[in-house]
């Protein structure tokens, strides 16, 4: 099977949008447990416990989930200067304003901003170099921005290699970028011990986790997903299992030591999830994530991720850096800034981030569609080998190695 050339696939896939806000929720979450606003020790560490590998694997689902939704909808025969325009214009219009933004309130705040961590995250490469204070420099959560540049990058030529593997060892090549992960701390281990990031050494977390070569395993293995589903190869795991697997995932990273918490337990469960929450979509099946307001919010997602660290972290410091609050005022706390950082996402969406796509042009999956066509399901494709236009997107060949 072959991707079609007459255009983007007729696919409106609203569960992803809906489960793109279920996870930047769950990272502010995460981020939440990061400004230890519990006064009352054994809440902390309760709430440590309870989402102490929720953001490490959301941010990995946003992997997965953009190599799946990119290859998903891809555009055989597209100018690449047409997809890298568009991939430029959805990042860095946000991204520079968030970088504005923080430069203002650190400055405001009186904390120091050093060029050597400033420049290189204005940039978006500031994830590339080891030291902590690069790479969480400035807007702190930018670094998985910096990982999709390279991904946007090099997908025209992922997107031709994915393309030859053949149907029948598609399922293998997934298992082996899940296994991948799994081998990734062992070769961090051949990294300098010190300095230390908590527990464990910095350059070891880096290099696992925010390391965009390392990382792109992530992206890849949603590319793969998205060809098993395309070429009618998924093997019909439900949405509600997929998310129990995922759940066991969670709990596998809990459990296990920490450089394979941070990505190896809750790969393969995330691809399932993200196929099968697609596939629902095709088929027209319930699920939780495709209501209204929740998918609504899936498209504020990506303004929320770039803002609510800002609000969690300078709000905390403008209260009281090292400021402690009961459980209830906590929990408060933690609520207005949730609120807040979805008003101001809203903000940014809608002045920069919507203007910018509709300026350069949005990659969609489709426009919204008559109740109808909900469970619309993929074109036929071309039926021979279709060659690539240079200086296009390529096209993936249907029986090569």
């Amino acid at each position: 099977m072959t991707l079609s050339r007459s255009g983007p696939r007729t696919l409106w896939l609203p569960a992803l949008d809906g489960m793109r806000f279920v996870a930047a929720s769950i990272v502010f979450l995460f981020h939440f447990a990061y400004q230890v606003p519990f006064r009352d020790t054994e809440v902390g560490e309760w709430y440590d416990r309870l989402v102490g590998r929720a953001g490490p694997m959301q941010v990995g689902f946003f992997f997965v989930l953009s190599g799946f939704i990119l290859t998903m909808v891809a555009k055989p025969g597209e100018p690449l200067r047409r997809f890298y325009r568009r991939r430029t214009a959805k990042i860095y219009p946000n991204h520079v304003v968030a970088w504005a933004l923080a430069a203002v309130t650190m400055l405001a705040l009186g904390i120091p901003i050093a060029a050597r961590s400033a420049i290189p995250n204005l940039f978006l490469i500031h994830p590339w170099f080891p030291p902590m204070d690069i790479t969480f420099s400035m807007d702190f959560v930018s670094w998985s921005m910096a990982c999709e540049v390279l991904f946007y990058l090099c997908f025209p030529l992922l997107y031709k290699l994915v393309g030859r593997i053949r149907p029948q060892r598609l399922w293998w090549w997934a298992a082996g970028l899940a296994a991948a992960m799994w081998v990734v701390p062992f070769v961090a281990e051949l990294l300098p011990d010190r300095p230390m990031f908590y527990t464990i050494p910095a350059r070891h977390v880096w290099f696992i986790q925010m390391f965009p070569p390392v990382r792109a395993l992530d992206f890849v293995l949603g590319m793969v997903t998205a060809r098993i589903v395309l070429e009618g190869k998924w093997i019909r795991l439900g949405l509600y299992p997929a998310l129990g697997l995922l759940f066991c995932g969670y709990l596998l990273a809990s459990n296990v030591p920490e450089p394979w918490s941070f990505v190896a337990a809750t790969g393969a469960p995330i691809a399932l999830v993200v196929a099968a929450a697609a596939t629902a979509d095709m088929k027209g099946l319930s699920s939780p994530f495709r209501s209204r307001p929740v998918v609504r919010l899936g498209e504020l997602s990506f303004a929320f991720y770039l803002v609510h660290w800002q609000i969690l972290n300078f709000g905390h410091v403008a209260l009281g850096a090292k400021r402690q609050w009961s459980t209830p005022v906590a929990i408060a706390l933690g609520v207005a800034a949730y609120v807040v950082s979805w008003c101001l996402a809203w903000v940014l969406h809608t002045l920069v981030e919507v203007p910018a796509m509709r300026r350069f042009g949005r990659s969609r999956l489709l426009p919204k569609p008559e109740p109808a066509a909900a469970d619309a399901t993929l074109p036929v494709p071309d039926a021979g080998r279709p060659v690539a236009i240079p200086g296009s997107l390529p096209t993936p060949g249907p029986d090569a190695g």
